[in-house]
C-alpha cells in the first residue's frame, strides 16, 4: 500500500510533536527555539516546506511548541 500525502503530512506533524515535547522540560522560549533549530538542521527542504504548509493550511495536531517553531521557519 501507498502513503498518501495525508499521510505523509501526519508523519511530519507526529516528528514534529516528538521534538517540541523533547525540548519541553526547557524554558518555552528556549524550547521553541531548539525545536526550530532541529528542524531546520535536520529535516530536508521538502519536509520543511511540506510543515509548513500542513501550518498555514491550520496545522491541524500540532502541538503549541511545534506551531511556534515552524511559525520561525516562515520567515
Amino acid at each position: 500500500m501507498q502513503a498518501t500525502h495525508a499521510d505523509a503530512t501526519q508523519k511530519l506533524v507526529m516528528m514534529a510533536n516528538q521534538i517540541g515535547d523533547y525540548f519541553a522540560a526547557y524554558p518555552h522560549d528556549a524550547a521553541v527555539k531548539q525545536t526550530r533549530q532541529h528542524i531546520e538542521q535536520f529535516w530536508a527542504k521538502p519536509m520543511r516546506a511540506a510543515i509548513i504548509a500542513h501550518l498555514a493550511q491550520g496545522g491541524k495536531g500540532l502541538k503549541p511548541i511545534s506551531i511556534e517553531a515552524v511559525k520561525g521557519l516562515m520567515g
